[in-house]
């Protein structure tokens, strides 16, 4: 930071302890808040001059300062973690030394504070964090969605309504199992496990039993990629029994394809081919994942999803299956691109045609590279000895 920004004293609020902990100036976390408002939509502005009133904790004349605009309010919350009370606070106050009261005040005042129009905003973030997900990878978007799970919890846990605590329960698993994904992808499966525990806990108060089922089955990918692949069938075949009776066609339809990925893990040819024909006549036409747990399945992906176990048992019908999906494949999925060309590496591999097959790696691990994806890279890394 800045000489003329640092101070020795200690910070006066918790804003400014923040600054001091980023190592950013003020100008420097004024710019990184337009950046942020840019990258995720909102319409709150900070400039370098209000920012040093809000460190201060008041006016420069001495006056108290004012309330602020609620979307600047939201704009620092969203970046923080923290509410626009416990920012502006004194340090001291925001974490008292004997009895944390005024903390637990704060954090029951604010759950009050949750409605539907709070929920909604909510959801709405995190529709934004998985577009931004899925274009530029968990490199960009991981860190959001750790903060956002941060602050639904702390709602949760103080939350004293059934019905709103539910609501963010659920909120908790999708977010959970967004970040379990991402971590996955990152290739931290240790940390991938423990957010999909979360996430299940988090379903499990949620009062809907699909989203327990959806959080437990997505676990699954984790023990696909330690090779406990007969784990895997075992889970989702058990989770696919009770989805007959809890969930929709799509989450049904999903379930299945999961399944079919695990058998092919596992070996079982057959058997994987067949439930992938189950997913196919599960998938429903038109059918969006609104009121349930959020899945991205059409039958583009259906098709990127059984390619990808035709390529891994050896099916020369892989590259015909992998090809029409990769053309048919909205462009904004940059990771599915990722993944399903190295999977088309593969099936070109299988099929002897090693120059095709370089394409699609080169291709896959410039994508993979891009978005931070340890996984694909790993992926393809494996490939290397056949490429050449």
């Amino acid at each position: 930071m800045a000489a003329g920004d640092r101070r020795e004293d200690p910070p006066r609020t918790v804003l400014e302890q923040k600054l001091r902990e980023r190592n950013q100036t003020h100008a420097e976390f004024a710019e990184a808040a337009e950046d942020f408002a840019r990258t995720f939509g909102e319409p709150g502005t900070l400039s370098e001059r209000h920012l040093k009133r809000l460190v201060a904790g008041r006016n420069p004349d001495g006056s108290p300062l004012g309330r602020l605009r609620p979307a600047t309010a939201r704009l620092l919350e969203r970046m923080l973690g923290l509410t626009v009370d416990e920012l502006l606070s004194p340090p001291d106050a925001f974490r008292p030394a004997d009895t944390g009261e005024l903390e637990l005040r704060q954090m029951l005042s604010a759950s009050r504070r949750v409605s539907a129009e709070v929920l909604a905003l909510l959801h709405e973030q995190l529709t934004a964090v998985r577009r931004l997900d899925r274009q530029l990878g968990a490199i960009t978007a991981h860190e959001e969605v750790a903060t956002k799970i941060r602050q639904v919890m702390r709602l949760r846990s103080h939350s004293l309504t059934p019905s709103t605590r539910s609501r963010l329960a659920t909120l908790l698993a999708e977010f959970g199992t967004l970040a379990g994904w991402q971590t996955l992808d990152m290739g931290s499966v240790a940390d991938s496990w423990q957010y999909y525990e979360r996430a299940k806990a988090a379903a499990s108060e949620s009062g809907d039993a699909a989203f327990e089922i959806h959080s437990a089955a997505e676990q699954a990918f984790v023990l696909i990629e330690v090779d406990e692949t007969s784990a895997a069938v075992e889970l989702l075949q058990v989770t696919e029994k009770r989805a007959d009776r809890a969930a929709g066609r799509l989450l049904r339809s999903w379930l299945a394809a999961a399944l079919g990925e695990a058998l092919a893990a596992n070996g079982q040819r057959s058997a994987s081919l067949r439930a992938f024909d189950r997913a196919a006549a599960l998938l429903p036409v038109g059918e969006s994942a609104v009121d349930g747990p959020y899945v991205v399945l059409d039958p583009v992906h259906l098709a990127r999803w059984r390619g990808h176990a035709l390529a891994r048992i050896g099916e020369p019908e892989a590259v015909d299956v992998l090809s029409s999906a990769l053309t048919r494949l909205d462009p904004t999925f940059i990771r599915a691109e990722t993944a399903l060309r190295v999977d088309l590496a593969i099936a070109f591999l299988t099929m002897g045609e090693r120059e095709q097959g370089r394409i699609h790696a080169k291709r896959a691990r410039g994508l993979a590279v891009e978005i931070g994806s340890s996984r694909q890279q790993r992926r393809v890394a494996q490939l290397r000895a056949s490429l050449r």
